[in-house]
């Protein structure tokens, strides 16, 4: 493992669980390039900008560089590792967190019912940590070193919200297994994560709007700075390669390195809670 401080690129950070991750990682002494559409309060109906993300990071411990990308341009994509590789030189994390979530998705209703902009979570969400992860994985290789995070849950498995949020998560886990492939004789780690119901801007929005029917989930929530101590202990475990192309839940992963929630509350495997695990990845490869 490298000493030089590790640079990371967290996709879709000006809220929520990107937010989170970007944090916990410049808690770790990284630079963190922050990216997302929103630079300025009132850019979106919840509360965060990249500014205020990468302000954090830094504030954390980290260097937060905020780069305003809309993931829906791939030439925007290209452009933020362009500018990683020329001001860092390196790359040793990719977060690939950026969705396009709509508001209507947890809306009652089946799939036909809501509105079709739903699916654009299959663009910037799934399309787009393809993009990402293309321009990234290049840096990567040529350095012998890295790993690739694609940030899921529990609903690549089971009916969550509806088809486009469980075909956004499986994908995700199966970007994971397939690019490891790939990277596997690069020493280059790719591996999906599942996070628990985050305690989140958006998450107490839902709470908000009816709480006789998602109140319980604040008792049952990680902080969104937790899967980002957890992809530090992945980073920093010698024997990640041998992760490569799992699915990992992130509260068993804590239980292996040690790690606790705020508080020192040490949230729940979905393993448990649901009765649910990921998908089984055969060794088959057709090439």
């Amino acid at each position: 493992m490298s000493n030089t401080t590790p640079v990371v690129v967290v996709t879709g950070a000006s809220r929520g669980a990107g937010r989170g991750i970007a944090i916990a990682l410049g808690r770790h002494g990284c630079t963190v390039y922050v990216t997302g559409r929103s630079e300025n309060p009132g850019d979106s109906a919840l509360p965060g900008t990249i500014y205020e993300t990468a302000a954090a990071v830094t504030a954390a411990g980290g260097k937060g560089i905020a780069v305003r990308v809309d993931h829906s341009r791939d030439e925007q994509v290209k452009a933020l590792f362009e500018q990683v590789k020329r001001e860092q030189g390196r790359l040793d994390i990719l977060v690939n967190n950026a969705c396009a979530l709509h508001d209507q998705l947890t809306a009652p209703g089946n799939f036909w019912e809501k509105p079709l902009g739903i699916v654009d979570m299959l663009n910037v969400g799934l399309r787009s940590s393809y993009v990402a992860s293309y321009y990234a994985a290049p840096m990567m290789v040529a350095q012998r070193q890295g790993l690739i995070v694609f940030t899921s849950a529990s609903g690549a498995v089971h009916y969550v919200y509806g088809p486009i949020y469980g075909a956004h998560k499986a994908g995700m886990d199966k970007f994971a297994a397939d690019m490891a492939v790939d990277l596997r004789d690069k020493n280059v780690a790719a591996l999906s994560i599942w996070m628990g119901a985050l305690k989140a801007e958006r998450l107490q929005s839902l709470i908000d709007s009816d709480p006789g029917k998602y109140a319980h989930l604040a008792d049952v929530t990680e902080t969104p700075e937790f899967t980002g101590h957890v992809i530090w202990g992945i980073y920093k475990d010698p024997g990640r390669m041998a992760m490569s192309g799992s699915t990992v839940i992130g509260a068993e992963l804590a239980l292996k390195y040690g790690i606790k929630d705020a508080n020192g509350r040490q949230p729940t495997s979905c393993r448990d809670t649901h009765r649910v695990a990921p998908a089984v990845q055969y060794p088959n490869i057709i090439r």
